[in-house]
């Protein structure tokens, strides 16, 4: 690929921005895909949480190391908050899954009086009471990457968990001819996203006659997935389809039916470079579902927004339609390695800064 036509692909990736709008809130790029949710939505009220700046904004994450995804949402983060010059400080905190210890990292955020705080959630429950907290000191709150038994944050932008799922079940369903056969490959078990994920895949069964035969919890990592699937595979190879939650568990997986010389069944991935590779190289039946790293860098700016006085709405909702390989060809860098994730707002720079092969 030329310098050239990555430099545009650069310019269009960043340029590719949402402006939400209607009668109440002000135009506010937030990530492309994104739309306003159409029922029960309130809108944060106009110069609620306005606030001179230089700005402080702090972050929990349920975990910066979880996969190669998180680790991609803190550098989109970070860049956002380096790109613009009112941010004179960004606080990353990392959870590592420890519920208590995002109460805590929450709770110190608001002691350090940042002026807004970006919540990833460990559970549906973990962060409630932290997050009631904060906006009652006056903090604003910006969700994403898993809803709350809560409505105490300021604003959401949340991926559709269950569009994510539906668009990998009804593609096996379409591949399958609604009859046969499927693993299950799940992410960490009691997240908000990994359930919520495999709500849509129900919707998608609903009235099919596929079974799911074997349904176990690779945790969105590569490595816990290879063992899983080895041993699905060596208890019963003869699976119809593959539903997989995440593209480190489908890179492994495939890696798997690779091994043992076997025909790749049809699989769900998601845009992660390495899956790209895979699928563009072996050529088996796949659709990626589309949940870009760059919510980091779209949570920076709906608490650049509320702070510069900016209404929001209460919930924005991001469900992009799954990508074929055609598109998948589009994005895949070979000179870049399996860690990186599509679609991406980093600069050419950055991204080979993290992501260049070794």
């Amino acid at each position: 690929m030329s310098t050239i036509i990555r430099k545009i692909r650069a310019s269009v990736l960043l340029a590719g921005v949402f402006f939400a709008t209607n009668s109440f809130a002000q135009e506010v790029p937030l990530l492309e895909g994104v739309t306003t949710r159409a029922e029960n939505n309130p809108t944060v009220e106009e110069g609620k949480y306005k606030k001179d700046a230089p700005w402080v904004i702090g972050m929990s994450s349920f975990g910066v190391n979880a996969n190669t995804w998180t680790v991609q949402v803190a550098h989109e983060a970070q860049a956002a908050a380096n790109n613009d010059k009112r941010i004179t400080k960004f606080i990353l905190l990392d959870a590592g899954f420890d519920q208590k210890k995002q109460v805590a990292d929450i709770e110190d955020l608001i002691a350090q009086k940042v002026d807004a705080i970006i919540v990833q959630p460990v559970t549906s429950t973990s962060a409630n009471a932290s997050i009631e907290k904060a906006v009652a000191a006056g903090i604003p709150v910006v969700l994403h990457t898993g809803r709350i038994e809560s409505e105490a944050y300021t604003t959401e932008i949340q991926g559709g968990a269950e569009h994510f799922g539906k668009v990998m079940g009804d593609f096996l369903v379409k591949e399958l001819g609604g009859k046969g056969n499927i693993w299950v490959l799940r992410g960490l078990a009691g997240h908000p996203e990994d359930t919520n994920r495999y709500n849509g895949l129900k919707q998608s069964l609903e009235g099919t006659e596929i079974k799911i035969a074997a349904e176990e919890h690779g945790d969105w990592q590569y490595d816990k997935a290879k063992k899983v699937c080895e041993t699905l595979y060596l208890s019963d190879p003869n699976v119809d389809g593959i539903w997989s939650s995440g593209a480190d568990m489908t890179r492994a997986c495939v890696d798997v039916f690779k091994q043992f010389g076997s025909p790749i069944p049809p699989i769900s991935g998601e845009g992660n470079n390495g899956f790209f590779g895979q699928w563009i190289a072996d050529g088996f039946k796949s659709i990626s579902s589309e949940y870009s790293p760059a919510q980091g860098a779209a949570g920076i700016r709906a608490a650049v927004a509320l702070l510069e006085g900016k209404a929001l709405h209460k919930h924005y909702d991001y469900n992009p339609p799954g990508w074929d390989l055609e598109k998948v060809k589009k994005y895949y860098r070979d000179d870049l390695s399996a860690n990186v994730w599509w679609p991406s707002e980093l600069s050419e720079e950055q991204l080979k800064e993290f992501y260049a092969k070794q």
